[in-house]
């Protein structure tokens, strides 16, 4: 399992933001295949149960897209039966998550992961940094062609739709780095799971 554990950056001198946050993770793809959806748990923090580790890459980098969030990526196992809500779940995910949570906050990522096999963990974090920098650094007119390609449109229809020309779209994924993101996330999606299987990666018992 998998547990992203979200705490807004500066909640002391900013306003609350949970339930704006709340309401963009409920319209995200991924969010009816939430094992438990996400909750504010304790004053500016905000957590939810996943079990698929590629709704947790993607919705750790919509977070950092965001930035205004720290988020920790919590794997393990969860303490069985689940409760309907995740304010009362426990189990070793939670705690990695708590633990991840901390240390992304002092991470320029902003982002921590933390589970049973800590290699793989932190080879996964190590990848995701480099995604968010990815993600960090694109301009606005990136974000506008990457948007409308995740959307599935063509580059033809994207040049349309923007009034641009397909080489000036083209331009723009090449600055985005869209290509190399898109060839890196199932990486970094094998390496979360391979965090919750302790010797996974290097065949051990």
């Amino acid at each position: 399992m998998l547990v992203l554990t979200i705490d807004q950056q500066a909640s002391r001198n900013a306003e609350d933001r949970i339930e704006e946050l709340l309401d963009q993770l409920r319209a995200e793809p991924w969010a009816d295949r939430l094992v438990r959806g996400f909750e504010r748990t304790a004053g500016d923090e905000v957590q939810g149960l996943l079990d698929q580790p590629s709704d947790a890459v993607d919705a750790s980098l919509a977070l950092v897209r965001d930035g205004r969030w720290y988020v920790g990526v919590g794997v393990g196992p969860v303490r069985e039966p689940l409760p309907d809500s995740v304010r009362a779940a426990a189990g070793p995910a939670f705690v990695h998550a708590r633990e991840a949570v901390d240390r992304a906050k002092a991470s320029p990522a902003r982002l921590a992961v933390v589970g049973p096999d800590p290699e793989s963990a932190r080879d996964a974090e190590a990848l995701l940094a480099l995604l968010a920098a990815v993600v960090q650094r694109r301009s606005r007119q990136g974000w506008e062609v990457v948007d409308l390609m995740a959307r599935g449109l063509a580059q033809k229809d994207v040049a349309e739709r923007l009034g641009i020309s397909p080489q000036a779209v083209s331009q723009r994924l090449r600055s985005a780095l869209w290509n190399e993101e898109r060839r890196v996330r199932p990486l970094a999606v094998r390496l979360l799971a391979q965090a919750d299987a302790p010797g996974a990666k290097r065949g051990r018992a």
